[in-house]
């Protein structure tokens, strides 16, 4: 899902261990239960980069959103378990083909029910090339995918998706996927209700959705300030609101959203700036976590640029990785709230493993780097300055710095940070290819599977490979291990898909990131979720 969309522990954990709870006093051991019910919580964000249709919606500060308006076929439970949320059942006999049945009563926040059909419409929506969803290969495993996500396409809807009745459809997949149906959770599967195609653009403005919150009026998303959500009442899923409502704050500094948290005047801090990591703990005495989550950041280094394609390319990128002193930086910017990462996924994921080969090429090595510079200089001699971009609103101006202080001090090359306002700019440059430098990248998990960390970011025409990196073994590698139903024969195709990426380096792997949170006196039940995020329907207001 998400480009962090960006925005972990040194030891691998299972998805289902990294969940810290703040109870409320009076009632330690059921989790609160005696907040104000009706009461709104301010929590903080960012711009989102699109109006908020799910499919388009590829980044971690409209994703929140999203996610909390709609509902989908699965829900993720707080730990990263997988539940049954519009479905009754996703039933099949060979992992090919799915039959789904959806529950009865459930409706879109206009009144319209939800079918079968907003489900299939809605897929077809995201999956089809001419109306460029930013999402649309989440759909690539959907038999007829390739003929409408063509350039040009040579159908309009996925033969692999047929409407039985209105409360049934059936899926078929290219290839038997038994973990498929634990995707569908995601926000690019959600539904739509049929007003959304009428004006797609003036729907993400306003959207109306099946989730657990809803838009409190026509025009609560005030641009660059806030959305108001309030509580849908006739919502009968999993995540059932304890409060009256979420307030997203829409910053552009994240010193000034930590300013405000310690003011209580935000009541939910997802991401404490790095200027805080050594303090928040103790500003925020009990009202604070510091846990693994699905999480990695890392920078993307598009092979358009000069001198980064081919042969050339790959060395370079290697030099540049063993330049950055992880350790360094993990410890002194960010008190170790990071952890120097080892592959391309998150060790918060069970099936993780920091022992792929390779694993030297982002680890610091100076005198391997200088050596991999220089053999990059013999093909053609580097000019220039190297630059990272990184969106201002978000805190990222001193690992930024710093990572180029390493690269400069090692390389003995001009390098250097490249600030943009704000994510939403940044992300706009990055999907539509005009950024002109290397740029802050990352991913937070959008279900509990190391496959998500690598098809959208990594596969020739994901739908955050914003680098384009293309590479057929990857390719190849990777869908069979999703095809592969022994799960130790999947996790070492999985394995040798990444060797590939620590060869070539689309990205280069930083750090992988702790939820490093906390809260204000106003709320308790704080949860963190497995990708980091809060469980907003969870908090409840003193």
């Amino acid at each position: 899902m998400r480009r962090t969309r960006i925005a972990a522990a040194a030891v691998a954990v299972v998805v289902g261990a990294a969940l810290v709870t703040a109870c409320s006093s009076s009632d330690s051991s059921s989790g609160g239960g005696s907040g104000d019910g009706s009461a709104i919580i301010n929590a903080w964000s960012g711009e989102p980069q699109n109006p908020l249709v799910p499919t388009n919606t590829s980044e971690n500060t409209g994703g929140r959103v999203v996610d909390s308006i709609f509902a989908g076929l699965v829900s993720y439970t707080p730990e990263g378990g997988v539940e049954n949320e519009v479905a009754e059942s996703i039933d099949t006999t060979d992992g090919q083909n799915y039959t789904v049945t959806l529950k009865d009563g459930w409706t879109f926040t206009d009144g319209t029910p939800v079918t079968a059909k907003s489900f299939v419409d809605a897929w077809n929506y995201g999956a089809l090339s001419t109306n460029a969803q930013l999402q649309g290969s989440f759909f690539d495993p959907i038999q007829g995918y390739d003929e409408v996500a063509a350039e040009t396409p040579t159908a309009q809807t996925m033969s692999g998706l047929k409407v039985v009745d209105d409360k049934t459809f059936t899926i078929e997949l290219k290839q038997p996927e038994a973990a498929f149906p634990d995707r569908l959770g995601y926000a690019a599967y959600y539904p739509l209700p049929e007003v959304a195609y009428a004006d797609i653009a003036a729907f993400g403005e306003n959207p109306i959705g099946n989730g657990p919150y809803k838009f409190a009026s026509e025009g609560a998303w005030q641009h660059n300030v806030r959305i108001d959500l309030i509580t849908n009442p006739d919502y009968d899923g999993n995540r059932k609101p304890a409060n009256g409502g979420v307030s997203f704050i829409l910053y552009s500094n994240l010193d000034t959203a930590y300013t405000d948290l310690l003011s209580n005047n935000v009541d939910v801090l997802d991401n404490v700036p790095s200027s805080a990591v050594t303090t928040f703990e103790t500003d925020l005495p009990g009202r604070t976590v510091n846990q693994p989550s699905a999480t990695i950041e890392t920078f993307t280094i598009p092979g358009r640029l000069a001198h980064f394609s081919g042969e050339e390319g790959v060395l370079r990128r290697q030099a540049i990785s063993n330049a950055i002193n992880r350790d360094q930086i993990t410890e002194q910017i960010f008190n170790n709230t990071r952890t120097p990462a080892k592959d391309f996924t998150s060790p918060a994921i069970d099936g993780w493993t920091g022992d792929l080969s390779d694993v030297a090429n982002v680890e610091y090595d100076p005198e391997r780097a200088k050596e991999l510079w220089a053999q990059a200089d013999a093909i053609a001699p580097w000019t220039g300055t190297f630059a990272i971009a990184y969106n201002s609103d978000g805190g990222h101006q001193e690992w930024v710095d710093a990572v180029a202080n390493s690269i400069r001090n090692t390389l003995g090359i001009e390098a250097q940070g490249a600030p943009y306002p704000t994510f939403a700019q940044l992300r706009t440059e990055a999907t539509d290819r005009t950024i002109p430098t290397a740029f802050r990248s990352g991913w937070q998990g959008d279900y509990p599977q190391l496959y998500g960390f690598l098809a959208q970011n990594y596969q020739t025409g994901g739908s955050s490979n914003d680098g384009d990196y293309s590479n057929p073994e990857f390719d190849r590698l990777l869908r069979e291990s999703a095809g592969e139903t022994d799960s130790a024969a999947a996790q070492e195709l999985i394995n040798q898909a990444q060797e590939i990426l620590l060869n070539d380096l689309p990205a280069v792997p930083t750090w992988y990131r702790n939820a490093a949170s906390g809260w204000s006196e106003n709320v308790t039940n704080v949860k963190i979720g497995w990708d980091g995020i809060p469980i907003y329907n969870e908090i409840e207001k003193n």
